[in-house]
């Protein structure tokens, strides 16, 4: 999620994150033991009701107790002002009632955010509601449970029911442990993709053991990075603080702070009015989701539809009152630092306010073949038909191809993919030039702490950074290096058996270039992710990858359609989970829990949801495989298999057809020269951060606008001029003006509103779109033929 642009810790674009050391510090679980002092001023601090009632003198005395410490000094302004600087060993962490709810939970979150992803109505299942609907179940189970000893039949061991009150670690390792199995597997696409459209249904226990393997992988691949980002106190993984502050929030709910009381009101406000309110844009009201004044003036003017339209036009002057198109990354604008989402709008206005104008009025590519699709044309602008190019086995017929003649994108998916080729060697060559001295200081700092540990003889300390948070984690015996590679070994045992036996349809050596490709992205993209809250998604990349490989190295027996989903399956997984396991063991670090119980909750989590996720697969494609397949009518219009279409699409581009036979399109043969743009430009633009250092070269993160201009933004333009009022409130005033504000209520509320966004969606898929399917009456508000008002469009 953030980016360290160059050799500063935390450098913005606008000084946000350059403001001096602030005071104060959250409440505290006890008195520090390592300085009494700073823990009875942050006692008297804490201890008033109003903000505006704070004593100056109380403000100054923890501005100078926080130069004169060093611990505290080094973390990040924000993270010593929203994290517990104190710890209670002795809080119970792995008990039954950790168990209980673990299994309470995870159950129905990955059985429905893998259903999901077969409907075109998805129900989606928040992280935050787990984290608010334990904290209140756990202290229910603290009330009611008996306080009985029970031993483990035909063993030594035994454990109690109720071990005491509710801990908060308790919490965080049930909300972790739903992080890692309340969720879908990527595994399932090419398991459905087989059976749906190619007949070949894949053996359940290898299927199973395949969804098992990637996740593994990728959370083994945290080993690469973890050293690096996890504990230097300068990548704050802003969600990560986010969560921390919802659990700081209920923890001092339990000692009655009065802060926390008025903080836990807010919370519940916001929750509830984000709920009711995301009725109107989604089911209500539509035409508050888009506002597009300059339909307002000419409804039926066609240019100026086009301008102002953001369902389907340029989004001029647009703005929306719909959070699922203000918040482009979960509460993106109340949590990522105000220069990466400069940077983001600036790609957008570049993307929509100046590219699409010069393709539609301009010499910008061919208008005919669909300037705002994402589908593949023919010469004559029609749709292209990829099936009928196939033969029975799935392989290329040349001489239907020829009869069909090249491929075409639309305009904009064209530049969207050029640059989302060139935002992965961007990301590499930036973090070696801007990033090239801090991760080597930090290489550095790994090295003297692994020394010191050899000569701690082994008990996994960390004497890396001595800032408060890791002194307090010393306590901790840390997860030693082996724990990462049996893992790896485990999944990578599994699909090399799997491979070599035929069973998932690519050739085996190219396991080791995805491997070795998701292990070089972890680090650069990981660094990207933890301190701008920005990911990015690299699966068209993994394909295009492999379509490379298997047309010029494996012959035609490995072009299976199924192969690329495999493919990026494995590759894609290897690193987005790497950085998930990281953003939650941040979160762990954060909250003093012990870090070989973090990462236990992590793969217990697997165990629970990957089951059910294969589960799921196998009822969908046993009950709805015909609807899927389009045999029988879906009478809601909700089993599409949407997602599952795509990729099979994507398949036979890449494997079938393979990306050269795309790329002899006169209009796409620049498309592979966008890996030698982004390999270039982020030198270039070092170079000149040397000769001139006052203009802040390092902040144009080429990485992240990259990214931004390769976002497919199709029929959806708007909110984005919506999200960038909103962070400039939020992360730029509120951060300098108020920030006293800011630390109380800005991650709580940006929690509440992801926790009612998607409540709201799981209300209206239960009210209106489980069974029978209830659509709103058309009125104004919803007009039939324009919700915007763009009757010309």
């Amino acid at each position: 999620m953030g980016l360290s642009t160059g050799a500063q810790r935390f450098p913005p674009t606008d000084g946000v994150f350059d403001t001096p050391a602030a005071a104060g510090q959250p409440d505290h679980d006890g008195p520090s033991k390592s300085n009494p002092k700073v823990a009875s001023v942050a006692e008297r601090s804490s201890s008033t009701d109003e903000e505006s009632t704070r004593k100056i003198s109380d403000t100054d005395a923890i501005e100078q107790e926080t130069e004169e410490n060093p611990e505290i000094a080094a973390l990040p302004k924000e993270v010593r002002q929203l994290v517990s600087l104190t710890d209670d060993p002795t809080l119970p962490t792995i008990t039954f009632r950790y168990f209980l709810l673990s299994i309470i939970f995870i159950v129905p979150g990955a059985f429905l955010s893998q259903m999901s992803h077969f409907r075109t109505t998805q129900a989606p299942y928040s992280v935050f509601f787990v984290q608010i609907a334990t904290h209140y179940v756990g202290h229910f189970f603290a009330r009611v449970f008996p306080a009985w000893e029970v031993r483990v039949p035909f063993t030594k061991w035994s454990f109690n029911l109720n071990p005491g009150p509710w801990s908060s670690k308790e919490h965080v390792l049930v909300t972790l442990t739903a992080a890692s199995g309340a969720t879908y597997n990527l595994g399932y696409t090419p398991i459905a993709l087989a059976e749906l459209f190619y007949g070949e249904k894949l053996n359940p226990g290898v299927a199973i053991f395949f969804m098992f393997a990637i996740v593994w992988i990728g959370y083994a691949f945290a080993a690469i990075a973890r050293q690096l980002l996890l504990y230097d106190p300068s990548y704050i993984w802003p969600q990560a603080l986010m969560q921390t502050t919802l659990f700081e929030t209920f923890r001092k709910q339990d000692v009655s702070s009065p802060l926390a009381k008025r903080q836990l009101r807010i919370f519940f406000f916001s929750l509830v009015g984000m709920t009711l309110w995301q009725f109107l844009p989604e089911y209500l009201f539509p035409f508050t989701s888009s506002l597009a004044f300059l339909c307002w003036v000419a409804p039926h003017n066609p240019v100026a539809n086009f301008i102002g339209s953001g369902l389907g036009g340029m989004g001029f002057l647009n703005l929306s009152l719909d959070w699922s198109n203000i918040q482009w990354n979960g509460s993106s604008i109340m949590l990522t630092p105000f220069w990466t989402q400069v940077i983001l709008f600036l790609a957008y206005v570049f993307s929509c306010w100046v590219l699409l104008p010069a393709a539609k009025w301009g010499n910008l590519g061919t208008y005919k073949h669909g300037l705002m699709s994402n589908s593949l044309f023919m010469a004559n602008g029609t749709k292209y038909p990829v099936l009928e190019v196939l033969t029975p086995d799935f392989r290329l017929n040349q001489t239907a191809y020829e009869e069909r003649g090249l491929m075409y994108m639309g305009s904009h998916y064209a530049w969207a993919t050029f640059f989302d080729y060139a935002k992965v060697t961007a990301a590499i060559t930036w973090i070696g030039t801007f990033g090239f001295y801090q991760v080597k200081a930090n290489f550095k700092k790994a090295a003297a702490s692994r020394k010191k540990e050899e000569r701690a003889k082994g008990q996994g300390i960390n004497y890396q950074y001595h800032d408060r948070l890791n002194v307090l984690q010393r306590k901790y015996k840390e997860v030693p290096l082996w724990w990462y590679f049996a893992l790896f070994m485990v999944g990578f045992i599994i699909l090399v058996v799997s491979i070599a036996c035929g069973y998932l349809w690519i050739p085996i050596w190219t396991l080791f270039v995805g491997l070795a490709t998701a292990g070089i992205f972890v680090l650069p993209f990981g660094w990207l992710y933890a301190i701008s809250n920005y990911q990015i998604a690299v699966g068209t990349f993994n394909e295009m990858l492999y379509g490379y490989m298997v047309h010029t190295a494996a012959g035609a027996s490995h072009r299976h359609p199924c192969g690329p989903s495999t493919y990026g399956a494995i590759a894609g997984d290897a690193w987005y989970r790497a950085q998930y396991m990281l953003q939650d063991q941040k979160i762990g670090h954060y909250m003093h829990v012990p870090p070989r119980t973090v990462f236990f909750s992590q793969i217990f989590g697997t165990i629970l949801g990957i089951p059910i996720n294969y589960g799921v697969v196998r009822w969908v494609l046993n009950t709805k495989g015909d609807i899927l397949k389009g045999i029988e009518k879906d009478p809601l219009n909700q089993w599409t298999g949407q997602s599952i279409i795509s990729s099979n699409t994507l398949g036979v581009q890449y494997a079938v057809i393979g990306p050269k036979k795309m790329f002899e399109n006169p209009e796409l043969k620049v498309l592979p020269y966008s890996f030698l743009v982004g390999a270039v430009i982020p030198p270039i633009l070092y170079v000149l951060h040397r000769f001139f250092p006052k203009l802040r070269i390092e902040l144009w993160n080429v990485t992240i606008f990259f990214s931004g201009l390769s976002v497919f933004y199709g029929n959806i333009s708007t909110g984005y001029t919506s999200a960038i009022i909103g962070g400039y409130v939020v992360m730029y005033y509120f951060y300098r003006k108020r920030f006293e504000t800011w630390k109380r209520y800005s991650y709580m509320v940006a929690a509440a509103f992801d926790a009612g966004f998607n409540l709201n969606m799981l209300l209206i898929f239960l009210f209106f779109g489980s069974g029978k399917k209830i659509k709103m009456p058309n009125w104004w508000g919803n007009n039939p033929d324009s919700v915007e008002r763009c009757f010309a469009l």
